[in-house]
């Protein structure tokens, strides 16, 4: 009897041993330990009492929510200090102890013993996850509970300005974004939601599956765990039943992907040429990025996705395919670090540091404070 043949006279394996948990848990070894230690210069320097506090009216600013770990806000609080621009950042992995408060009737904010005035506020990675507390518990519950309900009104609030306001990009579900990108003109592939993985094939041929959400889970506070694209394996899923639903997407080969960086109205764009679609987070020393210009018709498309999605700083990946240019999803709360230092190049920081500097200097100028007292 043939393996084929052999295979389908045993007894089918009970559903415990057929599928060993959720597909998108099987098989990711990355794991990502987020250090909670801050190295922002402007916050070092003022902790040391290095900087001019001025006369004690209301500072202006640029109010981060991020976490300690992110260094772009890092390169950006040097960047903005060298322009004499203030800039405070509240990190979800380090907000405990904070001294802080809001004004309601007033666009300021006291931030340890500084008054402060938010002309941008830019919400990237504060999520309610990092903080350092236990879910479980009712203490646990509450501080998550109050810090997602504070921060979604910070960077919600209109009589400061937002950087990709969340008001306008938290609905930027993956399916909504294949939704306007086709909308707009842009080959998006075929894609079904289930939780029956192994019964749908969009497209009728091979396919992917891709997480809903994050691409990174995060059970524990600081402790990162991948998601990553994998292919569907039929033979292990066509029974199975999923705990959640998860995206599965037609395979599409591609020549290489596309990282286009959209700050204000430029386009700063990479090409990635990599051999696995997790291969960026668990190798990503083998990954090849270079610079390469865009077609003009495709960054006219992208400037109008984004300004539809009222995005100032995004990242959007694309596939080559044959020719034509297919968009897979947009990021933004994006990193471009890595492809900088991979393709040699400074293109996104000089830009999202000179496009900040100026929009804060243009609002701090046009929108004088109204009288207020404390």
């Amino acid at each position: 009897m043939s393996e084929g043949a052999d295979d389908l006279a045993r007894p089918f394996p009970p559903a415990h041993d057929f599928r060993p948990g959720p597909l998108l848990l099987q098989g990711q070894d990355y794991f990502f330990r987020s250090d909670d230690a801050s190295l922002d210069f402007q916050e070092r320097m003022h902790r040391a009492d290095l900087v001019d506090e001025g006369d004690g009216d209301p500072t202006p600013c640029v109010l981060v929510l991020a976490r300690a770990a992110d260094m772009e806000m890092n390169e950006l609080s040097l960047a903005l200090a060298e322009r004499d621009i203030r800039m405070v950042r509240i990190d979800a992995d380090r907000c405990l102890e904070v001294a802080l408060t809001v004004y309601t009737d007033n666009p300021l904010i006291e931030f340890e013993r500084w008054l402060l005035r938010p002309i941008l506020v830019w919400r990237r990675h504060f999520d309610i996850t990092a903080l350092p507390v236990d879910p479980t518990t009712v203490h646990g519950a509450y501080v998550r509970e109050q810090w997602r309900a504070v921060s979604g009104w910070l960077s919600g609030r209109t009589d400061w300005e937002q950087i990709n306001p969340v008001r306008s990009s938290s609905h930027l579900d993956r399916l909504t974004q294949l939704r306007d990108a086709a909308a707009f003109g842009l080959r998006v592939p075929r894609t079904t939601v289930t939780t029956l993985p192994g019964r749908n094939r969009p497209g009728g041929d091979n396919c992917i599956v891709k997480t809903a959400g994050h691409h990174l889970l995060e059970p524990e506070p600081g402790a990162l765990r991948g998601l990553f694209p994998r292919p569907l394996d039929i033979r292990r899923s066509t029974e199975g039943r999923e705990p959640a639903p998860v995206l599965v997407q037609q395979y599409l080969e591609a020549d290489h992907e596309i990282r286009a960086f959209v700050v204000g109205e430029r386009v700063i764009a990479y090409r990635v040429d990599k051999l696995d679609p997790a291969q960026l987070w668990v190798d990503p020393d083998s990954v090849v990025v270079e610079r390469v210009e865009l077609p003009s018709d495709l960054i006219t498309k992208l400037l109008a996705l984004c300004r539809y999605w009222r995005l100032d700083v995004a990242a959007v990946d694309l596939l080559a395919v044959r020719g034509e240019h297919v968009f897979l999803e947009v990021n933004v709360n994006c990193d471009w670090r890595w492809f900088e230092h991979r393709a040699q190049d400074g293109a996104v920081s000089a830009a999202v540091h000179s496009w900040v500097a100026e929009r804060f200097e243009y609002l701090s100028a046009a929108a004088p404070l109204p009288g207020w007292s404390r």
